[in-house]
């Protein structure tokens, strides 16, 4: 009867409340876990109710896997040298 429940959308949710407690006050604890695992179940919830959830979680998995480059950004005068330690911060002219 239980896995019965757990094949509802309703028994889907208190599985995954359930699962974000152990996740989140018993794993965390114990220094065995960050408290992703439950934050990924309803994130598929919430992309199996709503189809422009699905596109973001695809976009966001393409971004990470993307470097960024010194280069592929807008031109800008400023530099970080973070060997070095120093910055150089150049406005653009107020003309």
């Amino acid at each position: 009867m239980e896995f019965v429940l757990f094949m509802t959308l309703p028994g889907l949710v208190i599985g995954l409340i359930a699962l974000a407690f152990v996740d989140r006050f018993v794993l965390v604890r114990l220094g065995r876990s960050r408290g992703r695992v439950s934050a990924t179940g309803f994130e598929m919830l919430h992309a199996s109710l709503l189809p422009g959830k699905d596109h973001e979680l695809a976009q966001r998995e393409t971004m990470a896997l993307l470097r960024d480059e010194e280069g592929d950004a807008a031109p800008s005068r400023s530099r970080v040298d973070l060997t070095g330690g120093t910055a150089v911060i150049r406005l653009p002219d107020g003309s």
